[in-house]
């Protein structure tokens, strides 16, 4: 299982967990930094249809213009949410990763561990210092 993508932000510490996760599985993925190469619209709305989400629960409110584009209102269209994300693509919410075994977006960071081989190298601690998974290679606290 070598075909993941990580639609990755190097500066969020979910994303930077999520992808060290992946290594630790032995995997070197595909890193899309979608804020310098964002996804073509219709890749957007593919992926949101594959991970069974809607727009709106891609939506990152935290450190983007969110607010400011009134995107809380209810009565705003998937079509213009999608079409505020593609205008912003902070507004993304991070990371995405795509591999055989579906499409997620991992916050946690550990729901990556749903998409990557169930065989870790080793003990994985995120950033903060919470296990994941222990020193045989077995997530923890499933």
């Amino acid at each position: 299982m070598t075909d993941i993508i990580i639609y990755h932000n190097p500066e969020c510490g979910t994303s930077r967990n999520a992808l060290a996760m992946i290594r630790n599985a032995g995997v070197e993925p595909h890193i899309v930094e979608y804020l310098k190469t964002p996804p073509a619209r219709s890749l957007l709305v593919q992926l949101i249809e594959r991970a069974e989400i809607a727009p709106r629960d891609l939506l990152r409110e935290k450190g983007t213009p969110y607010a400011e584009l009134g995107l809380e209102r209810l009565e705003l269209s998937d079509d213009q949410l999608i079409d505020a994300m593609m205008a912003h693509p902070i507004l993304i919410n991070r990371p995405l990763v795509v591999s055989p075994l579906g499409v997620k977006l991992c916050r946690p960071s550990e729901v990556v561990l749903d998409l990557i081989p169930a065989s870790q190298s080793g003990a994985f601690a995120k950033e903060d210092g919470e296990q994941v998974v222990d020193d045989a290679g077995n997530r923890v606290g499933t």
